[in-house]
């Protein structure tokens, strides 16, 4: 069997920071961060109802008691981002056995902090990649930006570039606003988690090790004038979550069409794919997805896993659920999906190994 003139996956590592913590700890310190609202019991019921166990987080839950201004945040965003891209980025360069020297591009998204110059800098210097790299650094793209990363990747390997670095990294942990009650604010700190992700294609024709998957193509749909479905407010505190409650009803009306759309695009038939990689933005938003697309029982298990386990990562909680998917040793076609601010939809069409 010949092979396949599509993008390869090589390699893909996760990780968090060393703060692992319950789920029932962040709830008790919502009394101390939110007294007015933990003064209604049914408000907290938010943190079971998320179906969260554990999460990490960048710094220890005390931390997050005090007030913190935007740049002691950035400061930790900063410091914590750079500690973790390097070590997964060199784990992921290892795995698929590429040479530092022989990256020839390097695609770093983030939404949770401010680095300039830019992480892929950072990394270029720390692991001795190239220093003639092209850089791609991508920010503001939120939950969506591991599937649209993604799929950039793949069109540099497309364009010409050979081995292409790719990492995502949130600490959303660090826009936690001490003293907002709002119900965002709120909502933010029941769902939101520390993590990273770092993954290597490479074009078909490259020496190493078996591709984990071929990437046949993406698809992206920005919805008009919705801007205030989701994003960040900047205020002197940092980084104030904004999301509206009409998401999962959103992901309801339109994702049947808008999977149909990316598909048709790329010539897939619908039925031809058995696997679907979903950013698990919360246990509702699972469920929209369900119901949109009449998947069967079980079919988002892995999504539910990655949620109970790391909690809402942003951009890079779809890599996690695709590492999920992976362990199992998947075969056919398979959709990876996330949306995420503007209002967004992205979508990669992958293949798995036969």
């Amino acid at each position: 069997m010949s092979v396949p003139a599509f993008p390869a996956l090589r390699s893909l590592v996760t990780g968090t920071p060393p703060h692992v913590t319950p789920q029932s700890a962040v709830q008790e310190a919502a009394r101390t961060l939110f007294p007015r609202m933990a003064a209604r019991p049914s408000l907290l019921d938010v943190f079971g109802n998320a179906q969260i166990e554990s999460r990490a987080l960048a710094r220890p839950l005390e931390w997050y008691l005090s007030p913190r201004g935007f740049a002691e945040k950035n400061a930790v965003f900063i410091e914590e981002a750079r500690t973790l891209t390097r070590r997964l980025a060199a784990q992921a360069l290892a795995q698929a056995q590429v040479d530092p020297q022989d990256v020839d591009a390097v695609i770093v998204v983030n939404t949770s902090g401010l680095s300039t110059p830019s992480l892929d800098a950072d990394l270029i210097g720390a692991l001795g990649l190239n220093r003639h790299a092209a850089r791609m650094p991508i920010w503001g793209l939120g939950c969506a930006g591991g599937a649209a990363g993604l799929a950039r990747a793949a069109d540099l390997i497309r364009a010409g570039f050979r081995r292409v670095l790719f990492v995502a990294v949130e600490l959303c942990s660090l826009t936690l606003v001490k003293g907002d009650e709002s119900s965002s604010n709120f909502v933010g700190t029941a769902l939101f988690a520390d993590g990273g992700a770092a993954l290597v294609l490479t074009a078909p024709d490259v020496p190493g090790p078996p591709a984990l998957a071929h990437l046949h193509g993406a698809y992206s749909t920005l919805i008009e004038n919705s801007e205030d479905i989701m994003g960040w407010d900047v205020v002197d505190d940092g980084l104030k979550v904004r999301f509206s409650r009409d998401i999962p009803a959103l992901v309801r009306s339109m994702m049947r069409g808008n999977v149909e759309e990316a598909l048709t695009a790329h010539g897939w038939p619908r039925e031809d794919v058995g696997t679907f990689v979903v950013h698990p933005g919360g246990v509702k938003v699972l469920a929209a997805y369900e119901e949109a697309l009449s998947l069967p029982a079980g079919a988002l298990d892995s999504s539910r896993r990655v949620l109970r386990q790391y909690g809402n990562m942003s951009s890079v909680t779809v890599l996690f659920v695709l590492a999920e998917v992976l362990r199992a040793a998947p075969r056919g076609r398979a959709l990876l999906s996330a949306m995420g601010p503007g209002f967004s939809a992205e979508h990669v069409l992958l293949q798995f190994p036969a």
